[in-house]
């Protein structure tokens, strides 16, 4: 079955400092047109981290398109050029001044986050053995994050009850939690 679409032409309509808008005129399958709105977004990265003593990293902060405060893993978009290892251990450290101890990150999954109007992509690793690196964190300045340390039975029933709603830290548990299965990794 013939599924593609077929871009007519495309418009920027918003150019942004996270992301871009277009309006795109795409032929279908069938022949006929429709509108699409999509979104362009450079990438991100995310990090699922656990210390030494299996206590797992997660951040608190006011997502004003929800206009609440939420639990997150690390995250945060890729530079230009940027190895995407590099982008996963530059903002755990930036956002949560902790370091995996042997500088290493471990790729667990690629992600798209909204495919039904956006381009974006995640990148989801996982850092064991992280130390803290210092007692000042490098955030951005729009950023006001709190750091928290949980236990794995922890997360977990924050997922369950509903006060973790981030689809990309819900993924990043799972997919932690198979990586652990898969691999008799002990945190």
């Amino acid at each position: 079955m013939k599924q593609k679409e077929i871009t007519v032409n495309s418009t920027l309509i918003h150019k942004g400092k996270i992301i871009d808008l277009y309006k795109e005129n795409v032929r279908l399958p069938n022949g006929k047109e429709t509108i699409r709105e999509i979104v362009r977004h450079k990438g991100a990265c995310a990090v699922l981290a656990t210390t030494e003593n299996d206590e797992i990293i997660l951040i608190q902060q006011y997502r004003k398109s929800l206009d609440k405060v939420i639990y997150e893993v690390p995250a945060g978009g890729i530079e230009s050029g940027e190895d995407l290892a590099v982008c996963a251990m530059r903002e755990l450290e930036e956002e949560t001044a902790y370091r995996p101890k042997d500088n290493s990150v471990i790729h667990l999954a690629s992600l798209c986050t909204t495919p039904g109007f956006s381009d974006e992509m995640i990148h989801i690793f996982y850092a064991k053995n992280v130390v803290k690196t210092s007692e000042k964190r490098d955030c951005d300045e729009d950023e006001f994050i709190e750091v928290l340390l949980l236990s794995e039975a922890e997360v977990l029933e924050w997922i369950s009850t509903g006060k973790i709603i981030d689809a990309k830290t819900v993924c990043a548990f799972f997919l932690y939690q198979q990586y652990k299965t898969d691999n008799l990794v002990q945190g």
